[in-house]
């Protein structure tokens, strides 16, 4: 996705199924929750969770959270040291920086191999450790250019809603944490399961981490200009090609307004919109292992497999061969014991 970086690792992995989500004075219940509702919850097929959930808390004992709540979590930054992954959940000030402890924690943590994800304001924590400079991250739209400010070394993204440098992920704050936490499961454990687990959760199961962090009409006002239908059309015609002009006609607008509309509801245009769902099938597709790479591009609307294999590598940098071998590869993650 063009929220992952072109040099980054595709290979990493996690070293185990343990997640450690960092909890603190102050919490933020918001980013918090969705890490718990996306990585804890038992997965109705699986019939377990998808992670080994764990919470560390940087106080002891009892803590306040945001909106009156009071936690008592499993550990401390111990935790840390045994984690595949570690998501960081915000952070209470964007201009507080982070104990000393934690920033060690981190930096060890990473060094032995885990993966550290942050959410909204926790992004601060994580450039705070040094691991970023040189590398792109993202916050809530509200504190990048802070962030630009306080990390000069860091390639701050200032709309995007998540960025994967491999190792180290960032997301924009609110429900941009959801779509970093489900192409993390997307990552590891394949398309197929990232869905079941976006349904689970209410929520569209796929947006780029390039989509700007709002648009500017997610909802229509006038619910007889709704696009809602077209959309649904487009997303079971895969194999039809993309004319504007009928679009707009089916629509009942200009070309020149149905593009604009179209940009307000998706945040991208109608082409992007369609290729990335195209892409999406065909993930889906070769992470089945049952069709050829030529049948996978006819199911998928790319019409040829060199066609697909074009778009894989300009959107991807890998192939589709490639890609079905690093889906086996990523989908056993070791336990933790």
């Amino acid at each position: 996705m063009p929220g992952i970086s072109p040099d980054q690792d595709r290979t990493f992995r996690p070293k185990n199924r343990r997640l450690v989500v960092l909890a603190y004075q102050c919490l933020c219940t918001f980013e918090f929750g969705i890490a718990v509702e996306a990585f804890g919850r038992v997965d109705e097929v699986l019939g377990q969770p998808l992670y080994d959930l764990r919470v560390a808390s940087l106080e002891k004992g009892v803590f306040d959270a945001q909106g009156g709540v009071r936690l008592v979590v499993d550990g401390g930054l111990e935790l840390l040291e045994d984690a595949g992954t570690i998501v960081i959940p915000g952070w209470r000030n964007v201009f507080e920086p982070a104990p000393e402890p934690l920033i060690a924690a981190l930096q060890r943590a990473h060094k032995t191999g885990s993966r550290i994800v942050s959410i909204c304001a926790g992004s601060f924590i994580l450039c705070e450790t040094g691991l970023l400079d040189g590398k792109r991250a993202t916050a809530h739209w509200n504190s990048t250019e802070i962030l630009a400010s306080r990390f000069p070394a860091v390639q701050v993204e200032h709309s995007m809603i998540y960025v994967d440098e491999g190792s180290l992920i960032t997301s924009a704050g609110g429900a941009a944490g959801v779509d970093l936490c489900l192409h993390l499961i997307r990552r590891d454990y394949g398309i197929e399961i990232a869905n079941r687990t976006a349904q689970r959760m209410i929520t569209p199961p796929l947006r780029e981490g390039s989509q700007a962090q709002w648009v500017q009409q997610p909802v229509p006002k006038r619910s007889t200009k709704s696009l809602a239908p077209l959309l649904d059309d487009l997303r079971h015609h895969l194999n039809a090609p993309l004319v504007i002009e009928q679009l707009a006609r089916q629509a009942g607008m200009s070309r020149r307004t149905f593009i604009r509309r179209f940009k307000d509801a998706t945040g991208t245009t109608p082409g992007e919109w369609m290729l990335s769902l195209r892409l999406e099938k065909a993930c889906a597709l070769l992470e089945s292992e049952k069709l050829s790479i030529d049948q996978v591009a006819e199911q998928s609307g790319f019409g040829s497999a060199e066609t697909l294999r074009h778009h894989f590598r300009l959107r991807f940098k890998t192939t589709p061969t490639q890609w079905r071998k690093a889906f086996k590869a990523r989908t056993c993650l070791p336990v933790s014991e």
